[in-house]
């Protein structure tokens, strides 16, 4: 097992696999791959990206893009995608992901590790899991815009 961080000769493995996880059940997404790269280089091209790939001898296993961002807590480690290639999901790669962001958060003084998922999609018991703890008074909004609703 390697992990080591995202470079941008990553970013193609990375996106392939992210659509091939998401345009599948429960997901169901129809991601293009043109926009699943876009999605994942306007992470990595932020100034703040932490990012990590992990990989079963040659074979790309997934990886989990973070940021570090500022809160009245102290800087926290956001969790912004974890995905894992489909063929090799419940193997436990997933949480060898998340323990090595863990070990990136303890290492460099950071307070927490924030993120978001569904909460009625398989990932949200995973997280639960690994004791992450789910902030019910939190909602997400969004809005379609004018011209983008169907």
């Amino acid at each position: 097992m390697t992990i080591k961080p995202i470079t941008t000769t990553d970013l193609e493995i990375c996106a392939t696999a992210y659509l091939q996880t998401y345009n599948q059940a429960p997901w169901n997404y129809q991601w293009k791959y043109e926009d699943a790269l876009k999605y994942l280089e306007e992470y990595f091209s932020s100034p703040q990206f932490k990012g990590f790939v992990l990989f079963d001898n040659d074979t790309f296993a997934g990886a989990i893009f973070t940021h570090t961002k500022t809160w009245w807590t102290g800087s926290q480690l956001y969790i912004d995608e974890l995905f894992i290639a489909p063929q090799l999901q419940k193997k436990g790669y997933g949480k060898m992901l998340m323990n090595h962001a863990e070990e990136y958060a303890l290492e460099q003084g950071l307070s927490t590790v924030t993120l978001m998922t569904h909460q009625f999609m398989p990932a949200m018991k995973f997280y639960q899991d690994i004791d992450f703890m789910h902030a019910p008074p939190f909602v997400i909004l969004f809005k379609l815009v004018d011209g983008h609703k169907k």
